[in-house]
């Protein structure tokens, strides 16, 4: 973005996702000299929107929590960016859940309107509701507890878990499954309450109670928001803060590996034999991707690289988006987003194969969310199907570069693609008429543009394992080298908001008490 020549920098960043400009940003903000590599062409990572004839859609952008004025996650978002990035509210119904055939159930906030919500539809199960909401509460603050850990030094953490292992043990080391079968016995309203793991992407029986809280939560406490011009507003508000602290950001540069001096990292090696020095390194493309892809046999620490290679991946998907013409709020779309279960159980994945109906899928319409978008004279608008998927159907096809990977991929494509679109057809047939571009995104996709394992959406998946690991903190055993983004902190934006700041902290304290003034 610059045409700076630099040689040494205080820290390089490899990966420009929301974890990674955070860091970026933050240590920008302490007067550090910050250099990002992004190996693709456009910065942002999962945040990054893109173009088709006349339409754009967000690729990892449904909904934001945590957003509100005077939130600790806006707050730190405004002192990162350049100039603040406008956020709208989404309203008071942020999802609308469909559990069989039974009458959709609007999701609303705050806690007291979900329990009312609830109670009304499941009068019966009074008791268990408000018990839920308690959980909910409970395990937020729990998962909360812990975020601080991943910044301090080892034996503080170790303290701080130690002051909070009755918390921990039983809210962050039981699963969603295992609370919500002790508190509730109608099926249906299990179902509701634990339809949303999608925003996580750990399924009920294998999530972190305290992560699903931690998540679902968020909407009940802060609402849901939208920020003005889509998800690549973060790029736009948040680069120029390094840039401008002289600092860099380099698209179309691959990392091939990081360069020691003894057992310290100091810097970095690209595709094109340049090696780049700095004081710290802080890697956003996940943990294991980091262990995997950077770290050398020879540079020890084999308990820290087996723990985190033994963290399982979390779930890939397929999202399918579509361009419209006409008035789509008149033919059924919403600001809030449709979750379909149509067998009634959410503990659900799709095989993939591309002829079977997925057993889930959400719908979301991302141009109504954007008070920034111009339908124009052809009313143009945009949404998405996506569905949780394995990712055993494309591994075939995953060591071949996008473009070359034959027919008979372009045929498993169009099959998917044709099998998600009659579940859009079945749930939205008047909007059906109106789609007149389509495009589907493999799990090869998520590879593509993030590297991460088995087209993993979230990085790791959120199991308690996961939760409770020490191997997950910013400051890795191995010197002048960090980790940064969701597998830091929690999944979505405002988790991988939280893992670039925490690196950023670890690299200079002076981050927590700067952002706060």
């Amino acid at each position: 973005m610059s045409d700076i020549q630099q040689a040494d920098w205080d820290a390089i960043v490899i990966g420009s996702g929301i974890g990674g400009m955070a860091a970026g940003a933050a240590l920008a903000r302490v007067g550090k000299k910050v250099l990002i590599l992004e190996q693709h062409w456009t910065p942002g990572g999962l945040t990054h929107s893109f173009e088709r004839d006349g339409f754009s859609w967000d690729v990892g952008l449904h909904y934001l929590s945590y957003m509100a004025p005077g939130e600790r996650e806006r707050v730190i978002l405004d002192w990162l960016c350049d100039t603040p990035i406008e956020l709208v509210s989404l309203g008071a119904v942020y999802d609308v859940i469909h559990i069989g055939s039974s009458e959709p159930l609007a999701l609303s906030r705050p806690y007291e309107a979900q329990e009312r919500d609830l109670k009304d539809r499941f009068p019966h199960e009074a008791a268990a509701i408000e018990a839920w909401t308690v959980a909910l509460r409970k395990g937020r603050e729990a998962m909360l507890k812990i975020f601080p850990t991943r910044a301090m030094p080892e034996f503080a953490g170790d303290i701080l878990d130690w002051w909070n292992s009755h918390e921990i043990e039983k809210w962050c080391k039981r699963t969603t499954r295992e609370v919500v079968d002790e508190l509730v016995e109608d099926r249906e309203l299990a179902a509701v309450l634990t339809a949303q793991w999608g925003d996580h992407g750990g399924r009920p029986s294998k999530a972190s109670f305290a992560m699903h809280a931690l998540i679902a939560a968020s909407y009940l406490k802060a609402g849901s928001w939208y920020p003005k011009g889509g998800g690549a507003a973060f790029a736009d508000h948040i680069l120029p803060t390094i840039t401008k602290a002289g600092g860099d950001v380099r698209t179309g540069v691959r990392v091939t590996e990081l360069v020691f001096e003894g057992s310290a990292v100091v810097g970095v090696r690209t595709a094109d034999g340049e090696d780049i020095r700095a004081k710290a390194v802080i890697s956003d493309i996940g943990a294991r991707e980091t262990v995997d892809a950077f770290v050398p046999a020879s540079a020890g620490h084999e308990d820290w690289i087996a723990e985190i290679r033994a963290l399982p991946s979390s779930i890939a998907h397929y999202t399918l988006f579509l361009g419209f013409e006409g008035d789509i709020e008149a033919a059924g779309a919403t600001k809030s987003n449709h979750w379909f279960y149509p067998t009634g159980e959410t503990d659900v994945i799709w095989t993939g194969a591309p002829d079977e109906d997925p057993p889930f899928v959400a719908i979301a319409f991302g141009s109504l969310k954007d008070p920034a978008h111009d339908p124009g004279p052809r009313q143009q608008h945009t949404g998405q199907i996506l569905t949780w998927a394995d990712w055993e159907p494309v591994k075939r096809w995953s060591g071949m570069p996008f473009g070359e990977r034959g027919d008979d991929y372009a045929e498993f494509k169009r099959r998917a693609e044709e099998t998600l679109f009659r579940q859009f057809e079945r749930r939205f047939p008047d909007l059906a008429k109106l789609v007149v571009y389509r495009e589907l995104a493999t799990p090869l996709s998520t590879v593509t543009f993030t590297g991460h394992r088995d087209g993993a959406f979230y990085g790791l998946d959120v199991t308690p394992q996961r939760v409770v690991s020490d191997a997950l903190r910013a400051r890795t055993p191995i010197p002048g080298l960090y980790l940064s983004g969701q597998d830091v902190a929690s999944p979505g934006i405002p988790g991988a908001l939280w893992g670039g700041v925490l690196a950023a902290a670890s690299v200079d304290p002076k981050v927590f008490k700067q952002f706060r003034k």
